[in-house]
């Protein structure tokens, strides 16, 4: 699977991934260390990578993090460009009696997906650290390229690429496939509407509810819920009670962010589909123009700006409902 996804990259970006065992401390033996080269050879970021599950030292889940930020560095009156360092962990089964880790897909997409956040770290061209990467960038897109990520793992070549029997080589079956991609859009549509759902609920709660006026929170919720849901929330539903992230977690008026990327995401896909897949000049150069704005630009420029000088346009919804089959797709 690194291999897959490390050929991607250097298909998208013409960066090459290297292991480079020895350069940096580690502190596990599972844990690796990596180089990413410009083609010339030249090192432009590390990254650690801890892939697997120790329940007595780490959480769950799966993040990247910051080591060390780009930055000019100055001394003895000479400047430089501090590379940066990423922290990419996840918690995939280890190897066991002698058999690889073998991931499923749910654990490719995670390790795509936090590998995004991880190249808009180290690919950045910003050398003050406080817009550097993944620094001052707006709530909005903080997910833009990790989930841009994620939409690789269903493109034929990347998969075939990694879809592999580990003893055989045999490549995953076509029919197998298209399981899969018709499994990605089932129930697409009760998804959406809930995801709807929770964003209009929030942001109603969060700007215009009035805490003496005539409604409850309850009251909102349903009122909204006639719009946004196939049935009526039960009498005894007390869901706002746990809606965590809107009250404790940090997504106060923000909860539409998740669906926000999904659409910044399928657009900036959209971009390679529009391109050709099948063409690699035209991935190669619309990779590059991705590279040179959402990677590269960080928090310098708001995310507007930033998706329009990639896109050349403000971003549509229409790649996001063609991409979750709620649209017919172009011939």
């Amino acid at each position: 699977v690194l291999e897959g996804l490390f050929a991607l990259v250097k298909r998208l970006f013409g960066v090459t991934v290297t292991a480079v065992s020895g350069k940096a401390p580690v502190w596990h033996e599972d844990v690796q260390y990596f180089q990413i080269a410009e083609e010339t050879g030249e090192p432009i970021a590390y990254f650690y990578l801890d892939p697997y599950s120790r329940p007595a030292e780490k959480r769950g889940g799966a993040w990247m993090d910051d080591c060390i930020g780009r930055a000019k560095v100055t001394e003895a009156g000479t400047t430089t460009i501090r590379l940066p360092v990423a922290y990419l962990i996840c918690n995939q089964t280890p190897p066991v009696d002698g058999k690889p880790s073998l991931m499923n897909f749910e654990e490719v997409e995670t390790l795509f997906h936090e590998f995004g956040h991880g190249l808009q770290h180290m690919l950045t061209k910003v050398d003050y650290p406080g817009a550097a990467g993944i620094n001052n960038v707006d709530w909005d897109a903080v997910e833009l390229p990790s989930q841009f990520m994620e939409n690789w793992c269903y493109e034929r070549t990347t998969l075939m690429g990694m879809a592999k029997h580990y003893e055989t080589g045999e490549q995953l079956p076509e029919h197998y496939y298209q399981k899969l991609l018709a499994a990605r859009n089932y129930r697409s549509g009760s998804a959406m509407l809930r995801q709807l759902h929770f964003s209009f609920t929030d942001l109603e709660l969060h700007h215009c509810y009035q805490p003496r006026g005539e409604e409850t929170p309850a009251d909102v919720r349903n009122r909204i819920a006639k719009t946004t849901t196939i049935l009526p929330p039960l009498p005894e539903d007390n869901f706002l009670c746990a809606f965590g992230h809107i009250f404790a977690g940090g997504y106060a008026a923000g909860y539409y962010s998740y669906k926000w990327a999904e659409v910044l995401s399928a657009d900036a896909f959209a971009a390679f589909e529009e391109a050709g897949l099948a063409n690699e000049k035209a991935i190669a150069a619309t990779g590059k123009r991705y590279q040179d704005t959402v990677l590269a630009l960080g928090g310098s420029l708001p995310p507007m700006e930033v998706f329009k000088a990639f896109r050349g346009r403000e971003p549509s919804t229409e790649p996001l409902l063609k991409h979750n089959g709620l649209v017919a797709a172009s011939p």
